[in-house]
């Protein structure tokens, strides 16, 4: 197919991001194969306070939620800033990727992503503490200016060389 249709047919919302979860059990052919067939999305960038109900009701207008897992503290076993959604059809998860990432959620901007498939254990942030890695270092190492935008995570990495 030429690169002018190819261009055509893609749908650059659906379409799985260059982001791979380091701990996945498995080899990247795998995890590629998984995250095409996935019905399940990775949420980002929730407030701490937002409910399952809140997740649930937004994520419900693109198809049929299947199951809702909030983030947690290990520790602390408080909301920590991410969810996973799972659709019963890959149709619902893409709609999901289409018109609801990037959209605003108790006033932050949430962002979606493909997961391979949540399995328990997952539920919990990375951080030092039990919590999200993200906001770990957001507090911990950069100090940055809550009047800004966050800093994307690849560019956090970059600049504490992970």
């Amino acid at each position: 197919m030429s690169a002018k249709l190819n261009a055509l047919v893609s749908d650059s919302y659906v379409d799985v991001s260059q982001y791979r979860d380091q701990h996945f059990k498995g080899n990247r052919y795998d995890q590629e194969k998984l995250l095409k067939q996935s019905h399940t999305l990775y949420v980002g960038n929730l407030s701490f306070y937002s409910t399952e109900d809140q997740v649930h009701d937004i994520f419900s207008k693109s198809g049929d939620v299947k199951r809702i897992v909030i983030g947690l503290d290990k520790v602390k076993k408080t909301a920590c800033g991410f969810c996973f959604v799972e659709y019963y059809t890959r149709i619902g998860a893409e709609n999901a990727m289409r018109f609801i990432n990037g959209t605003r959620l108790d006033d932050r901007i949430i962002r979606t992503d493909w997961d391979a498939g949540f399995k328990e254990g997952r539920q919990y942030g990375r951080g030092k503490s039990g919590g999200q890695l993200v906001n770990w270092l957001l507090c911990e190492t950069i100090r940055h200016d809550v009047s800004q935008p966050p800093t994307p995570v690849w560019h956090l990495k970059m600049l504490i060389g992970l």
